[in-house]
Parts: structure tokens; C-alpha cells; sequence
């Protein structure tokens, strides 16, 4: 689930939103709403179906895979306050997350392509890990190789951005600094997180 790379605009028009944001997906879901699938006029999905496709979004829209998106609940039930928010909130915390809503990646799987091939340091060190859990205070910044600064530099330069209040980005430095803990404003993806909880709580 977090390497899917079948056909992204199927799933953008499965789940109904825009959940894979890369261009050819966008089109093609703009061009064909509906559905997939032969017979795709719309239908009321039953209550397991509705609430399996919001926890599809969460899923694809993160790059998680099913045991990740389980460890992730289970930690969210274990701390303070609601278990739903909770669980967005680590998700938004995500190393590849916080890049791709900094602007310097047009598109999660883009983020996660660069947080993998050790193209950010976080306080300093390389971080390869797509799933680090930033903490406030802590400064993501691109490594200092020419090429890679002129890349993200150009990356930045299309104004890609996903602003949040918990993370201020410097286009000079290319740098990004979590200034705080997301809250639930600060969640970027529209989804009811309250059936997914009941969901996976069965």
C-alpha cells in the first residue's frame, strides 16, 4: 500500500476527492467523476463500505500500509484526547508530509522518493525514514549538494504549497521548522475520521 502504483486517478474517482495529486491523475479525474467500473452511477454505500473508503483515503493519501495505519491507531488511543485526531495528527507529522506541504515536492509519493534517497536532513542528520515523527523545534532542511538545491529550489519555485500552522517554511535557507503540534485545523486531508475510528475499533 505505500508503493501502490497502479492507475492513481481510479482511485481518486473511486474515493471521490483528490487524493493522488500528481497532474495525470487530476485530468483524468476531472475528465471521468464518476466512478470506475461498468456500471458507475453513484450508490449510497453501506455503513462498512462507507467507512472502509474513508480509511482507504487515509491510507492512500499518507502512503500508509495496513499495519502501519494500525500501529499509528494504536498509539493514537493511548494519548491524551480524541482518538481520531490523534491518528491524523501523527499522520500529518510524517517526515514526507511536512515536506510535501512545505512545498518542496508537488506530490506525496514525491516526498517520500526524496526522504528515501537521503535528499533532507532533520537538526543536521539524515533522515531517511518517510515516517519520522517530527517534533516542535525540529528544522528539516535540504541536504547542501548544488544539484539538489537547484532541484527543491525549482520545486519550491511552483508554489505547491500545503500551508499549516504548525510548520513555518524559509525559501531561502529551504528550510522548514515545526513551530508546533498539528491540531485538527491543521489537517489537510477532508476525511470523517470518527467511522474510521469506530472501524477499527471492531
Amino acid at each position: 500500500m505505500g508503493h501502490y502504483t497502479g492507475p492513481k486517478a481510479k482511485i481518486n474517482r473511486r474515493l471521490g476527492g483528490m487524493i493522488y495529486e500528481n497532474r495525470g491523475a487530476v485530468r483524468a479525474a476531472d475528465a471521468r467523476p464518476n466512478p470506475p467500473g461498468m456500471h458507475n452511477r453513484p450508490r449510497r454505500p453501506s455503513n462498512y463500505g462507507a467507512a472502509l473508503m474513508e480509511k482507504q483515503k487515509i491510507k492512500h493519501y499518507y502512503g500508509l500500509g495496513e499495519k502501519q495505519l494500525r500501529r499509528y491507531f494504536d498509539h493514537a488511543k493511548h494519548m491524551k484526547g480524541n482518538a481520531g485526531e490523534n491518528l491524523l495528527t501523527l499522520c500529518e507529522r510524517r517526515l514526507d508530509n511536512v515536506v510535501r506541504r512545505a512545498g518542496l515536492a508537488l506530490t506525496r509519493p514525491q516526498a517520500r522518493q526524496g526522504v528515501v534517497h537521503g535528499h533532507f536532513l532533520v537538526n543536521g542528520q539524515k533522515v531517511d525514514k518517510p515516517s519520522y515523527q517530527l517534533r516542535p523545534g525540529d528544522i528539516v532542511s535540504v541536504k547542501s549538494r548544488e544539484n539538489l538545491q537547484t532541484l527543491y529550489r525549482s520545486i519550491s519555485g511552483e508554489g505547491a504549497s500545503q500551508p499549516a500552522d504548525f510548520a513555518s517554511y524559509d525559501g531561502e535557507t529551504l528550510s522548514v521548522t515545526m513551530d508546533g503540534l498539528p491540531s485538527k485545523d491543521d489537517i489537510s486531508l477532508p476525511v470523517d475520521v470518527n467511522i474510521v475510528v469506530e472501524f477499527m475499533s471492531r
